[in-house]
């Protein structure tokens, strides 16, 4: 068989980046704070970011136009009033306008590009020219708006590469047209760099960044303020709370001011007096009613042993007694054993009840307990027509225990298993493991539904009150053996389906210092075989237990 792939291994960091986020309400509403502050920071930033830009460049290409058209007006001026015809001539006056334009230094300032227009009809004797600034980046489109409408102006704003600079610039680029004298025309562009604007944007981002920091840290310690002053009652009320279900019911949140968290801890503290009230009530009743069983069951001690006395006369003359006399005799011993029972088992209930139960342990062998219990209801099973199959291993099985209560349970396991078990096998089970042993009791009989199962150790309950008694039964034996089980730190659980059978399985540790704190998974349905035949399935023993005696479905 080819192995299965392991599973991925969850996240630690994850898992616990998860638990402080839901177990904490002061870390919830200050995160969802910061990051609704932080965004909302981000969305004003950017917008305001926006419109400062939009309004730099738009107050930057008014200034252009403005400068460039006098600039255009100025260089057209010098054109027309120029006395020199020759190429050399012209060449030289245009670069001393162009001079002129830039200004004192071409690294600053506007950028001049004089350039032949697409429409120049005199064949440009007079080459393009640029100063500081690269004629490829200015797009064609504005010089075909130039051809188009040659009178107007025309602005873009594009990224240039600039003498000085190592990267583009976004700058705005005003075409205009101009005439020279025996040249023909020519498509003036006045290049003015945006670097003073954008070193405001710089320099207004970096204190919208600087300013959203702040307004993040101030949302922090508003939301920590805020959420401080409403869960540190809270966390107190919590506190309280667990001492409360501790048991320390004395214990009361502090009340200040008249706010509503005042009246919270107002009527939290009432809740908590009505709670400590009602507690002390129901343990006073509680005390009072198990002082009652005992006491009642203490004295009808002496009556009942009278009354015996005078019963075991009776039944030892019942032979000279008239029949209807006689079997009033027996019935009387029958009644009084089974009263006798009854107080013996409230006497237990009530030292369950009142925590004053002891168990005396001792190393004993569960095996030996098991087949003893399995003698001790042998004559009934042979009335009833059930047999006792006992599937244990061979060597002892020592548990340290109280074997007196382990044989209570055994035994009464054991009477309910051939009563109910409709005369066919009932069988035992014993397996073990180092630390647990467990002692199953299969019956195939009328079984129990969910609704009977999850009744079926409350005191005084039967499955079919209709039904019969054989062994005259009191009703509180499981309640008892579900006690007896846990005192010694194991579990009694049951498995049944009707018309199929009940199994119980008795759970111990084996040593004192092991205790079963998790409960054992649940016991399975004996679906077995009816009859004589003793090779039907039980239910699997649990935690890991070895199947030495017990088959496996």
């Amino acid at each position: 068989m080819s192995e299965r792939p392991a599973p991925p291994r969850p996240d630690p960091a994850g898992s616990r980046l998860a638990a402080w986020w839901h177990g904490s309400l002061r870390v919830r509403v200050i995160s969802i704070t910061t990051l609704v502050g932080l965004a909302l920071a981000a969305m004003l930033g950017t917008v305001l970011y926006q419109q400062i830009g939009e309004g730099l460049v738009a107050q930057a290409v008014d200034n252009a136009q403005r400068d460039a058209s006098q600039q255009v007006a100025l260089a057209q001026e010098a054109f027309d009033s120029t006395d020199r015809r020759d190429d050399t001539g012209l060449s030289l006056a245009a670069d001393n306008q162009m001079q002129s334009m830039a200004g004192g230094s071409a690294e600053e300032g506007r950028r001049v590009v004089l350039w032949p227009a697409l429409d120049n009809e005199r064949g440009a004797p007079i080459s393009g020219r640029s100063l500081g600034a690269n004629v490829t980046d200015i797009p064609e489109g504005l010089r075909e708006a130039l051809r188009a409408d040659p009178t107007n102006q025309h602005v873009v704003v594009v990224p240039m590469s600039l003498a000085g600079q190592e990267e583009q610039v976004t700058s705005v680029v005003v075409g205009s047209r101009v005439s020279l004298v025996r040249a023909g025309a020519y498509d003036l562009f006045l290049v003015y760099p945006l670097l003073r604007e954008q070193e405001t944007l710089d320099l207004v981002r970096q204190l919208f960044v600087a300013a959203g920091i702040a307004l993040t840290l101030l949302v922090a310690g508003v939301g920590w303020l805020a959420t401080r002053m409403v869960t540190r009652p809270v966390e107190e009320a919590a506190v309280v709370s667990h001492q409360l279900a501790l048991g320390h019911l004395d214990e009361r949140l502090p009340v200040q001011g008249t706010d509503e968290l005042a009246q919270l801890a107002t009527s939290f503290n009432t809740m908590a007096d009505s709670i400590q009230l009602q507690i002390r009530e129901l343990r006073s009743l509680s005390q009072l009613q198990q002082r009652f069983v005992s006491d009642v069951s203490h004295e009808l001690r002496t009556p009942l042993t009278t009354i015996r006395m005078a019963g075991e006369i009776l039944y030892a003359s019942r032979e000279d007694f008239t029949m209807p006399v006689g079997r009033s005799a027996e019935l009387l011993q029958q009644e009084l054993d089974r009263f006798e029972e009854l107080l013996t088992e409230l006497l237990e209930i009530s030292r369950y009840d009142s925590g004053a139960a002891t168990i005396e342990r001792h190393r004993e062998d569960v095996v030996a307990l098991v087949r003893a219990a399995v003698d001790g209801v042998g004559a009934l099973a042979d009335r009833l027509g059930s047999e006792l199959v006992v599937r244990a291993p061979a060597e002892p099985v020592a548990v340290l225990m109280d074997g007196r209560r382990v044989s209570r349970v055994l035994r009464n396991l054991l009477s309910n298993a051939v009563e109910h078990g409709e005369g066919r096998p009932v069988v035992v089970s014993v397996s073990a493991t180092e630390q647990v042993v467990a002692v199953s009791v299969h019956d195939h009989g009328i079984g129990l539904d969910e609704q009977q199962q999850a009744h079926v150790f409350d005191r005084f309950w039967r499955a079919d009150p209709s039904r019969d008694r054989t062994t005259g039964g009191t009703g509180l034996g499981l309640a008892i053996a579900q006690e007896d089980a846990r005192v010694h730190g194991g579990w009694l659980q049951v498995g049944s389906a009707p018309g199929v059978g009940t199994c119980f399985r008795l759970v111990l540790p084996r040593q004192a210092t092991y205790v079963i704190a998790e409960p054992p998974p649940p016991v399975g349905h004996p679906a077995g075989q009816h009859g004589a035949d003793h090779d039907h399935q039980v239910p699997p023993v649990v935690l890991a237990l070895a199947t030495q005696g017990e088959e496996q479905p």
